[in-house]
């Protein structure tokens, strides 16, 4: 196996593609993201205290900002402010009216402040990593945004050992879908039984499967497989139609939100973008293996979401109605009226 480059290396050969994002500029190199930033440290670049306990409600002060998580499929970006931040041991959540996520510690492992130069003045971000060194999520400056906040963050959370070189694990690989046929039936009781989605994980974990393993054989009328493009067919629709909806991207580390309509759908290329003033979505199509429709039942009425799940098997997103003081009948019958996959095949 050939070395890695080294931070000065590194260095030298960002200087030589600037404006190559810098996710694709890492792996061209045969480094992770978190290497590229790290390689940087003290050259605009700190490293901070990665702790959401510690770092996300320091995040308020510094006024609106761009939020960004993604996963290898999907990039959610919404501005707003970090408002009403609960951070617990294990999990955690910011419940403002516009950054809306839910956050797990144990993946929030390596942090950074940048201050890199750009074409309008030095671009301040906020970026963190997981053990393997992927993006769990990032915090962008706007115009805005608190520069005397921003740098006092940074000099209360730097941390004492400022090394360019970080020590990273292997990435977790993605969880096929895992299903137990003998247990359909007991997963169709369980199903019924639901008063709130966020029984559903641990309903399939205990029946020893998971989320997609679950929607293969349910069956109806809990889940219904749809068109892979049928993700694109639904945003164009409730843009068109001015559906308000819930979008959550998400990986191991984070979970990002948007609350809301969505205005304008731009295909480009393999891309399928929502360029909306305060929100931003970048899917690539062409990555989405498998789309369902899934009902699960609550208290207040059935909870109908539209899922996408790339070849391994992994969760790209999730699209639901948005039901804050609005009625979800336009939502539920739009979907309702997507072409279910097996009837297009026969």
């Amino acid at each position: 196996m050939a070395a890695l480059p080294s931070p000065a290396e590194i260095r030298a050969l960002r200087m030589e593609s600037p404006k190559s994002r810098a996710r694709d500029f890492a792996a061209s190199l045969g480094i992770t993201e978190a290497d590229l930033v790290a390689a940087h440290v003290g050259h605009g670049v700190t490293a901070i205290a990665a702790d959401p306990a510690t770092l996300v409600p320091r995040i308020e002060g510094l006024g609106d900002v761009m939020a960004l998580t993604r996963n290898e499929s999907a990039v959610h970006e919404r501005r707003g402010v970090y408002r009403d931040v609960r951070i617990g041991a294990h999990a955690g959540m910011v419940l403002g009216p516009e950054i809306d996520l839910r956050v797990f510690p144990a993946h929030w492992v390596h942090a950074f402040a940048l201050v890199e130069p750009g074409a309008e003045g030095p671009r301040r971000s906020l970026q963190v990593f997981d053990a393997a060194g992927d993006a769990v999520h990032k915090i962008y400056f706007g115009p805005q945004s608190d520069v005397a906040a921003f740098d006092a963050l940074v000099a209360t959370l730097a941390l004492a050992e400022q090394g360019q070189r970080l020590s990273l694990l292997a990435r977790t690989a993605t969880e096929p879908a895992k299903a137990d046929p003998a247990r359909a039936d007991a997963l169709r009781a369980d199903w019924a039984q639901m008063t709130d989605t966020h029984q559903f994980l641990t309903l399939v974990r205990r029946l020893k499967m998971n989320r997609l393993g679950a929607n293969r054989i349910v069956g109806a009328p809990f889940a219904a497989p749809l068109r892979p493009d049928s993700v694109t067919e639904v945003l164009h629709r409730c843009a068109d139609q001015k559906i308000p909806v819930m979008i959550f991207v998400g990986n191991a580390g984070c979970i990002q939100i948007h609350g809301g309509p969505i205005e304008k759908v731009v295909p480009m290329g393999p891309w399928i973008n929502v360029m909306d003033p305060r929100f931003n979505l970048h899917l690539r199509a062409d990555h989405i293996a498998e789309v369902w429709r899934v009902v699960k039942p609550t208290k207040t009425g059935d909870a109908i979401s539209i899922e996408a799940f790339d070849k391994a098997g992994g969760l790209i997103l999730q699209i639901f109605g948005y039901r804050k003081d609005t009625p979800p009948e336009a939502w539920d019958a739009m979907t309702a009226a997507l072409p279910r996959l097996d009837e297009v095949m026969a």
